[in-house]
């Protein structure tokens, strides 16, 4: 009896042990492509805080992966995953990431899948806001953060030693991780040369590495085993397969309906919740801001490295903010230029195009609000994501801007 217990419990360990350091290829198998339809447009956090789903996703050439924060959830009749929802289209947008998913959190989720990202096409919006003075903070991070990607970007082999250096330093700064001392070591390893602590990370190393295995295969259970949270159900764009220009006009049109009650070009209800009532006392009250200076930018040039060794094929999409608005709030307007060719250059200089928007500042309706885009830019950005999924325009790695306004 004692020696079939024994046998048993044995059995019992081998198998977990083999369930949990098989490879996520094996798990993948497991997902369908009904699934990835399922989450393709979701924005559950759990699937962009996780690395199984994203991995299937990126073998198949018909996703367009969408990196971006808040503006994806803005879901008007011209959002990409509502535009492209005929299956008549090339590709099939996969958005990844909500509010306060900025560069820092999806250079964590593009470590943890770089090796799907070989000469893959990706499409990355920037977002202004993002580059304050501050850079990202605990609030924002905190929701947004994977223990499953820092771990794997910290036991990863193939990045570059600088890279992991200025990551783990940025982490380090952030609450949600200083709370984990087992990864607080292992940051610490990478960002000094005291020897002590690095002993002390290679000798804790296997467990970190088995708590990765453990985190897998939750990330498992949560987007393939259970449901991924309640399907977003999109109405497929009745103006996909009208003309560009006309869907101009109609974007103008649903714009000016939605924005009366203000000379801001801002959605009406926006407006009245947030403005309307504190007006006066919001007039120059962001008058010395700036967006020139922010730790945001080593943020993104980690993004950039990571793509560019991959060798990914990546478009960058420059927002702009409400011209009209920023100038009645008092935010200089060499604040925000500043930022626009700067980070500009910057993606250039790493040699990925940008779909450059900046000069939409004072284009009504072109954002919805103050900071997302609305009716008219999905439109112009539908057609720069539709150019270069087909390759109908030219995308050059040379440094040269991508031309997406020409209509």
């Amino acid at each position: 009896m004692k020696t079939a217990r024994f046998w048993g419990m044995m059995t019992a360990i081998l198998l977990f042990g083999i369930a949990l350091y098989l490879p996520n290829s094996f798990y993948e198998l497991f997902i369908t492509k009904n699934k990835l339809d399922y989450t393709a447009a979701s924005l559950n956090p759990k699937t962009f805080q996780g690395v199984l789903l994203q991995e299937k996703m990126l073998k198949d050439p018909k996703y367009l992966p969408i990196f971006g924060s808040s503006e994806l959830s803005r879901r008007d009749s011209f959002h990409p995953s509502r535009y492209f929802m005929d299956e008549k289209n090339e590709f099939t947008p996969f958005l990844i990431g909500r509010g306060g998913s900025q560069s820092l959190v999806h250079f964590l989720d593009l470590a943890a899948v770089q090796d799907e990202l070989k000469n893959r096409k990706i499409v990355f919006v920037l977002s202004p806001q993002w580059f304050i003075p501050s850079g990202i903070d605990d609030k924002h991070f905190s929701p947004n953060y994977s223990a499953l990607q820092t771990y794997s970007f910290v036991l990863s082999n193939e990045i570059d030693p600088k890279i992991k250096k200025q990551a783990a330093n940025r982490l380090l700064q952030l609450s949600i991780v200083k709370k984990d001392p087992l990864l607080v070591t292992q940051l610490k390893a990478l960002s000094t040369d005291n020897k002590a602590i690095k002993l002390k990370a290679e000798l804790e190393k296997p467990v970190a590495y088995t708590y990765l295995k453990v985190l897998e295969k939750k990330d498992f259970f949560q987007t393939v085993i259970k449901s991924p949270g309640k399907r977003y159900n999109l109405k497929k764009s009745k103006y996909e397969h009208s003309c560009w220009n006309k869907d101009i006009q109609v974007a103008d049109e649903m714009g000016k309906q939605a924005t009366k009650s203000n000379q801001f070009g801002i959605l009406d209800s926006y407006y009245q919740k947030h403005i309307g009532h504190q007006l006066l006392s919001l007039k120059n009250y962001k008058r010395n801001s700036s967006y020139g200076v922010s730790p945001e930018y080593g943020d993104l040039q980690m993004v950039l490295d990571i793509l560019k060794k991959q060798h990914t094929k990546a478009l960058f999409v420059s927002v702009p903010v409400n011209g009209a608005w920023y100038d009645y709030a008092g935010f200089p307007k060499q604040g925000r230029e500043v930022y626009y060719q700067k980070v500009k250059k910057q993606v250039e200089q790493a040699g990925f195009p940008v779909a450059d928007f900046s000069n939409h500042e004072y284009d009504k309706y072109f954002l919805e609000d103050t900071i997302h885009i609305g009716w008219k830019g999905w439109v112009y950005i539908d057609r720069s994501l539709n150019q270069f999924y087909t390759g109908s325009h030219p995308i050059n790695t040379a440094g040269k801007t991508y031309q997406s306004d020409a209509f």
